[in-house]
C-alpha cells in the first residue's frame, strides 16, 4: 500500500480513536463533575504507566525491525514477540498488585482498568505496522471502540459508574489489539523459539522504552502530580485542557508512525536523498497544519472548553491556549525523530531528548504546581516540549534546521493574524458561532498557504494533487 493510502488510514484512525472518547467528554463532564473526572484522570494514569511498561518500545523498535526484516520476519516476529508475551504477564502482576493492595480512593476503577494491562499480551500492531498493513488496525479497533462509546452512554450515569467506564474502554482496548494480532496470520507465522533468542530483543528494545518512559512522564505524570499536589478538582480541569491537544497531536504521532517503516527502509537501501526530501515536505506539511491549529486554541479555546464542557471548566480553556502552542514543538522533534534520529539507529539520542524534557518537566512542576497549580502543569509541559527538539538540534547537524526554521515563520504570520482577527469578532458564545468563526479562521489561514505553497513552493501542490 502507498505511503499516502497508508497515512490516511493511520492518521484516520488515530484521531479517530482520540475524537471518540472526546465525544464522551461532555456527557462524563456534567455526569461527574471536577472531583469524578480527576479520579478517573488519576487512576488512568497509573495504568497507562504499565501498560507503557508491558510493551516496551515495541511501537517503535517492532516497527522498524519488521520493517527491516524483508524475508526473515516470521522469525523476527517469533522472537520478539515471545518475549513481549513473557514480559507483559510480569507486568500484569505487578499492575494487579497495586490495584488489590496498594490503590486507595481509586481502586474500584483502578480494578476495572485491568484489561488495560492484559492486551499488552495481545498486542501486535507493531508487527502490521512494520508490515505497512494500517487497514486492519484502522477498521477492526474502529467497529470496537464505536461499540464501546455507545456503552458509555447507555451505562454510566454518575460518579459511581466511573469503573463501568474505565472497564469498557479498557475492555475494546483489548479487543480492538486481540482482533489485530489474529489478523496478522496472513502476513506472520508464529513459530516457537528459545528464550535467549527472544531476549536478545530485549536491550535495543528497553533503551527505546526510556524515551517513552519520559515522554509519559511529563505528558501523563503531569496528571498524578496535580492530582496529589493540586487536588482532584484541578487535576479535572487540566485533564479536559489536556485531553483536546491530545487529540490534536494525533495527526503528528500517526503520520510519524507510517513514515518511520519508510524512512528505514530507505536508509537500509542507502536512498539518504529520499529521505531528505521527505522530511522537507513532512515539515511543510505538519508545520502548516500544527501551526494554523495552536493559533485558533490560542484565540477560541476559553469559548470552547466552556461550550464542550460546561462552566464548570470554563477555566481549562484558559488552560488550553498555551497547552496548544506545543502542538509546534511536538510536531518538529516527530519529523526528525521518526524519519531521520530512529531510522539511522541513533536510538540514544531519542533516549537523551526526552529524558532531558522529562527532567525539565519533573523539576518545573514541583517548583509552579504549588504555586499555580494546574497552570503550574501547563508551564512544566511547554517547558518540556520545547527542550525535546532543542536537544535533537544539537546532533543532528546534516539537516537543515535554520530552513525548517524559516518554515516555521512563515506559517507563523498568517497563525498569528488569524488569532487576531478572531479574537476581534463580536459574537455571541454559541456554538453556531463558534463553528462560524472555526470556519472562517480555516478558510483565511488555508488560503494564505496555499498561495505561500504556490509562489514559493509549488511542489507541495503537486504532491497533494498526484493521484498516485
Amino acid at each position: 500500500m502507498s505511503t499516502r493510502k497508508n497515512a490516511a488510514w493511520n492518521i484516520g484512525y488515530r484521531v479517530f480513536s482520540v475524537l471518540l472518547p472526546l465525544v464522551n467528554a461532555p456527557y462524563l463532564a456534567r455526569i461527574a463533575g471536577q472531583h469524578g473526572v480527576g479520579l478517573y484522570s488519576y487512576a488512568w494514569s497509573l495504568s497507562y504507566f504499565f501498560v507503557l511498561l508491558g510493551t516496551l518500545g515495541l511501537e517503535t523498535y517492532g516497527v522498524r525491525a519488521m520493517a527491516r526484516a524483508g524475508e526473515d520476519r516470521n522469525r523476527v516476529f517469533s522472537q520478539i514477540y515471545t518475549m513481549q508475551l513473557l514480559w507483559a504477564s510480569l507486568v500484569l502482576l505487578a499492575w494487579l498488585t497495586y490495584a488489590l493492595f496498594i490503590a486507595g480512593e481509586e481502586r474500584p476503577i483502578a480494578l476495572s482498568l485491568t484489561f488495560m494491562s492484559v492486551s499488552c499480551m495481545v498486542s501486535g500492531d507493531w508487527a502490521l505496522m512494520g508490515l505497512g498493513r494500517f487497514r486492519p488496525i484502522a477498521l477492526r479497533n474502529t467497529f470496537v471502540k464505536l461499540l464501546a462509546a455507545l456503552s458509555v452512554f447507555l451505562l454510566v450515569h454518575g460518579e459511581e459508574d466511573l469503573w463501568i467506564y474505565g472497564l469498557v474502554w479498557s475492555l475494546s482496548t483489548f479487543l480492538g489489539n486481540l482482533s489485530c494480532l489474529l489478523s496478522l496470520r496472513k502476513s506472520v507465522r508464529y513459530r516457537p523459539c528459545g528464550l535467549r533468542d527472544a531476549f536478545r530483543h530485549y536491550p535495543p528494545c528497553a533503551l527505546l522504552f526510556l524515551s517513552v518512559l519520559a515522554v509519559s512522564i511529563y505528558r501523563t505524570m503531569d496528571k498524578v502530580m496535580v492530582g496529589a499536589m493540586a487536588g482532584m478538582e484541578q487535576n479535572g480541569l487540566y485533564e479536559n485542557a489536556e485531553k483536546i491537544v491530545y487529540c490534536l497531536s494525533g495527526f503528528i504521532s500517526a503520520f510519524g508512525t507510517v513514515m518511520l517503516p519508510r524512512a528505514s527502509r530507505l536508509v537500509k537501501a542507502g536512498r539518504e536523498e529520499e529521505v531528505l526530501r521527505g522530511i522537507d515536505m513532512s515539515m511543510h506539511f505538519m508545520l502548516s497544519l500544527v501551526t494554523g491549529m495552536a493559533f485558533g486554541l490560542l484565540a477560541l479555546g476559553p469559548e470552547l472548553c466552556t461550550l464542550f464542557y460546561g462552566r464548570e471548566f470554563t477555566e481549562s480553556g484558559r488552560l488550553l491556549q498555551p497547552l496548544g502552542m506545543t502542538l509546534v514543538f511536538i510536531a518538529w522533534a516527530n519529523v526528525i525523530r521518526t524519519q531521520w534520529i530512529l531510522s539511522h539507529g541513533m536510538d540514544t539520542l531519542v533516549v537523551r531528548s526526552v529524558i532531558c524534557g522529562a527532567l525539565v518537566n519533573l523539576v518545573t512542576n514541583f517548583l509552579l504546581i504549588p504555586r499555580m497549580q494546574a497552570m503550574g502543569a501547563v508551564v512544566g509541559t511547554c517547558l518540556a516540549e520545547f527542550a525535546v527538539p532543542v536537544v535533537q538540534a544539537l546532533y543532528v547537524r546534516p539537516l537543515p534546521l535554520k530552513k525548517y526554521f524559516l518554515y516555521l515563520l512563515a506559517y507563523c504570520v498568517p497563525g498569528a493574524l488569524m488569532a487576531l482577527g478572531l479574537q476581534a469578532l463580536s459574537l455571541p458564545s454559541s456554538w453556531p458561532s463558534f463553528f462560524l468563526k472555526t470556519g472562517l479562521g480555516i478558510l483565511f489561514y488555508g488560503l494564505v498557504c496555499l498561495l505561500y505553497w504556490k509562489t514559493r513552493h509549488p511542489h507541495l501542490i503537486r504532491v497533494l494533487t498526484r493521484k498516485s
